[in-house]
């Protein structure tokens, strides 16, 4: 399997450290998105989104999209819920990061620390829906060590990744005591530094 990601996106190091937790074998081909290189011919001939994390499967077949990425992978794994509604409630949370924390937490972050844009010039409601998404995993999380059940799942995989950078967007994870428990949980579940 071949890994076009980018080392400074989250969203591309869900996918890493899926495989890297499953054992599975792959070839990361650094994708710097900073210098365009998932627009070239090339990169849009893999995937015509132009984005990454993008995977070529061991049989060819391309797969995009990080959560669809590592749902793929983790398949039949313990990442995957056994049960239904512990399962249901990993893609309650995976839907969830997409539309309401990645948008907020992540783009924040993305242009204070690679755009170099200050915090106090960040946008009101991107910071505003940052604390939100936050505050929710607050709440989630006071009262179970993961977010669908016991176990770690890709809910946990997906909503680490920028959480535990968050600061880096301006967000102060010391208002989240749960939050903070939570993200040296995953990262010692998963293997993760």
């Amino acid at each position: 399997m071949k890994i076009y990601g980018d080392s400074i996106s989250g969203n591309c190091l869900k996918v890493k450290w899926t495989a890297d937790f499953l054992g599975r074998p792959y070839e990361w081909i650094e994708t710097d998105v900073l210098k365009k290189e998932s627009r070239t011919p090339q990169f849009l001939a893999l995937n015509p989104a132009g984005q990454v994390p993008a995977v070529i499967l061991d049989d060819g077949r391309p797969l995009a999209q990080s959560n669809a990425i590592i749902l793929h992978l983790a398949e039949g794994s313990s990442l995957i819920p056994a049960d239904a509604y512990e399962r249901a409630r990993m893609f309650e949370w995976l839907f969830w990061e997409q539309y309401s924390h990645e948008p907020y937490v992540a783009v924040a972050r993305f242009q204070v620390a690679y755009l170099g844009k200050p915090v106090a010039e960040l946008e009101p409601r991107l910071v505003e829906r940052g604390e939100a998404a936050l505050a929710r995993m607050e709440q989630a999380l006071s009262d179970s060590a993961f977010l669908a059940g016991e176990r770690v799942s890709l809910a946990d995989v997906a909503l680490v990744a920028y959480t535990r950078v968050s600061h880096e967007g301006g967000f102060d994870l010391g208002k989240y005591p749960a939050v903070r428990r939570w993200v040296g949980a995953v990262e010692a579940a998963l293997n993760i530094a």
